[in-house]
């Protein structure tokens, strides 16, 4: 058993959700070359919201620049693959379980409502972005999640095929864990 997933299991820090979306704010504003908003002395809930909104904007202005989106979910995806691979090594996991338990814990992080089964299957019920994303912001941003999937799998792969931001109920993904990983 992972001890240090377990703990977070039960109790999140908000040093820690402080921390991570700090983490999160500066590799996606790396990836859109710009600076993130201040967040000192700002709630988590304060950041969240930053986050949210910064994101967004972000998006927006560079879609309506014209400029290449795909450039951007790329850079989104590498970045956030390091950080899956840093979360891989730090938690020590070491097994689709473990995949699948710190993502509920990452997700859970974010104000959303993570399910996954071995099998693959993810569903998202509640997500705090839905009401701040359109479905083209939620395409680019979920960049995000394939990346972090992919670092903390080496190499899985992370399919949305369903999202709240299209007007459904919820989102649907599947994982796939690359061949002899995991």
């Amino acid at each position: 058993m992972n001890l240090r997933l377990f703990a977070l299991k039960i109790y999140i820090p908000a040093l820690i959700k402080k921390k991570k979306l700090e983490e999160l704010f500066t590799l996606v504003a790396d990836a859109f070359g710009e600076a993130g908003p201040p967040l000192r002395g700002l709630s988590y809930k304060e950041r969240l919201n930053a986050f949210a909104k910064f994101t967004m904007r972000q998006v927006e202005k560079h879609s309506q620049k014209g400029q290449n989106l795909e450039g951007t979910k790329r850079r989104l995806f590498e970045n956030s693959y390091r950080l899956g691979q840093k979360v891989r090594n730090d938690f020590n996991i070491r097994n689709t379980k473990e995949i699948i338990q710190i993502s509920r814990i990452l997700y859970q992080i974010l104000g959303i409502e993570f399910k996954g089964t071995l099998s693959g299957d993810i569903t998202i019920k509640k997500c705090f972005f839905s009401s701040y994303y359109s479905s083209q912001v939620c395409q680019v941003i979920s960049s995000l999640d394939e990346g972090v999937a992919a670092g903390l799998s080496e190499g899985g792969k992370l399919s949305f095929y369903q999202r709240i931001t299209e007007g459904k109920e919820c989102c649907k993904a599947h994982f796939t864990v690359s061949e002899g990983k995991t």
